[in-house]
């Protein structure tokens, strides 16, 4: 049995199932009618960085979380457990060191501690580049 018979036992096996005929959707295309060349397309169509703009606003609303570490400290868990209201712990920075800004746990600035009104901020200082080619 050839290939052309086994195709045509399969698309009639198929119609019988009522699925539609995949040889009714075959089209010729004519490459020169669909390709563009990068000449053909306007320049004028968008400004400078405004393609790019529409693209980006599409993750705008997608949730991040945004951790300031102003330290680090090691302990264990016998002194943990001692700790009580009112116990310091040691951090790992200086006062007036920068502190860390993660972004999804990944560490993306550094910054410094302000007080806006009556809550704690961070002003980043140093943005920290990404080691792992073109991810943030």
């Amino acid at each position: 049995m050839s290939d052309d018979n086994t195709d045509d036992q399969i698309i009639g096996e198929l119609a019988e199932a009522g699925a539609p005929n995949p040889s009714d959707n075959k089209k010729d295309f004519d490459l020169d009618e669909i390709q563009e060349s990068p000449s053909d397309l306007e320049e004028d169509d968008f400004e400078d960085g405004e393609a790019m703009a529409k693209d980006v606003t599409a993750i705008y609303d997608i949730p991040v979380q945004v951790s300031a570490v102003l330290g680090r400290s090691s302990m264990q868990v016998s002194q943990l457990l001692k700790l009580g209201r009112g116990a310091v712990v040691e951090l790992d920075r200086k006062v007036g060191e920068a502190i860390d800004i993660y972004v999804n746990n990944r560490l993306v600035a550094r910054g410094e501690v302000v007080v806006v009104e009556d809550k704690l901020g961070v002003t980043m200082t140093e943005i920290v580049k990404s080691d792992r080619g073109g991810e943030l």
